[in-house]
């Protein structure tokens, strides 16, 4: 049976019958270039995503095993194989990121663009919030070591993976601070955004860790108070504050669900409650994009009277 080489194909053909023999030598070339077309429609990727974004988000970037990274303007995160398939990561929104247009990029080992898609940040519109408090706690300075063992702390990326989505919550109280207002201290800006959530508590109300990991912070600070942080595996931080109590000591390892702590009024805080926070590759994001929990004003409109 004849071999049909296709019109235009002459420079290729010298160049068969100079380095192959025959009609195997012909089915080998055409073969291999098969091959490399197949394996290159095999590690194509789509890059599927929400159009829009708010500020403080979290986008869950899916990839084939191929995609080793992803990024987001000038922001590159990792991507971790998952045992049901593919590759996930975390792409972190900060609060304070400009709303408009960016290209999400996933990465191959090369670092070459395999898939890219283009997200819009839209404005979370975050309030302002005042906080009144007595003046000696506002002048609060952090302990020696605080802010650079809360920095290293965010900045961890450890491999194995011990969460789900969603979360739990660490404590039942309602919500007393949203996650990204702009705080004041008796009326005085701070130039802060509020980084995490803050619940309603009684003082010695267990606090429990919201999803498994291994706790690599248990400390007592000056503007943190007594504090635990817990890693919970591929870029999913969680950190809680102003604890009475301890429950756990650093390098346990906890379930999603164990207590930690005890709800407490210590560091930087006015009253009982808990603030606690997300990290995802160590930027705060919004837990409102992972647990659901009322506004204390809701709440108590909601709250069905005692008839006892």
């Amino acid at each position: 049976m004849p071999l049909h080489i296709a019109r235009g194909s002459s420079t290729r053909l010298a160049w068969l019958i100079g380095h192959t023999s025959g009609t195997y030598g012909l089915v080998f070339y055409y073969m291999r270039w098969i091959l490399i077309v197949v394996a290159y429609a095999a590690s194509a990727q789509t890059l599927d995503l929400p159009k829009t974004v708010r500020q403080g988000g979290t986008l869950r970037i899916h990839g084939t095993a191929a995609a080793l990274s992803a990024r987001m303007d000038d922001r590159n995160i990792r991507l971790f194989p998952q045992t049901a398939g593919g590759s996930l990561g975390l792409m972190p929104v900060p609060a304070d990121e400009e709303p408009g247009d960016y290209k999400v990029e996933l990465l191959d080992s090369n670092n070459a663009v395999v898939a890219a898609t283009t997200v819009t940040v839209i404005d979370a519109r975050f309030r302002k919030q005042n906080v009144v408090i007595q003046q000696n706690i506002a002048e609060l300075k952090p302990s020696p070591g605080e802010s650079e063992t809360s920095a290293a702390f965010r900045k961890n990326v450890s491999e194995v993976r011990y969460w789900s989505d969603p979360v739990d919550l660490p404590v039942r109280g309602c919500m007393t601070s949203p996650f990204g207002v702009q705080r004041y201290l008796n009326g005085k800006p701070t130039g802060d955004i509020h980084g995490g959530l803050d619940q309603r508590s009684p003082t010695g109300t267990p606090i429990h860790a919201v999803e498994g990991g291994v706790v690599k912070i248990v400390r007592e600070w000056n503007l943190h108070g007594r504090t635990v942080g817990v890693d919970h595996g591929q870029g999913l931080e969680s950190m809680y504050l102003h604890m009475s109590k301890f429950a756990v000591t650093e390098g346990a390892t906890v379930k999603k669900g164990d207590v930690i702590g005890y709800v407490g009024s210590t560091g930087r805080s006015t009253a009982p409650h808990l603030h606690w926070t997300l990290y995802v590759n160590s930027v705060p994001v919004n837990p409102l994009e992972w647990v659901q929990v009322k506004p204390c004003s809701i709440a108590n409109a909601t709250k069905v009277p005692n008839k006892h």
